[in-house]
């Protein structure tokens, strides 16, 4: 059973940056892909960013190409995501996902078995 950890997070002005990191239990041979996504109040999940666990390729939606980066740590077992040029608009729970699929369904919810307990992300004007 592959167990997800998130951690950072927190407060922050628009413009500023923050990071979120996610935690690998041992059995990341069992992941193709690993992912990012937010949940916020009354919107529905929303993809943000993916990985490719084996060579670190990365996949962004449209909302935060160029600004946010997604990385791996393959030793460490860790993902994290750099968020940068914060908007009001960046604001919710962020969650991370481990996934078995196929590149062309990362950006689907359904796509990820594991996920973790999620981390607010607050971004004041």
């Amino acid at each position: 059973q592959v167990q997800l950890v998130e951690s950072g997070g927190g407060l922050a002005h628009a413009g500023e940056s923050l990071r979120v990191s996610c935690a690998v239990s041992e059995r990341t041979f069992e992941l193709r892909f690993m992912g990012w996504f937010r949940h916020a109040p009354e919107k529905e999940r929303e993809f943000v960013a993916a990985i490719r666990w084996s060579d670190g390729h990365t996949y962004y939606s449209d909302s935060v190409k160029g600004r946010f980066a997604v990385s791996r740590d393959k030793v460490n077992r860790i993902m994290s995501l750099e968020m940068a040029k914060l908007e009001p608009e960046d604001t919710a729970t962020y969650y991370c996902g481990g996934s078995m699929s196929v590149l062309s369904e990362i950006r689907q919810h359904q796509a990820y078995k594991y996920w973790g307990q999620g981390t607010k992300v607050t971004v004041s004007p």
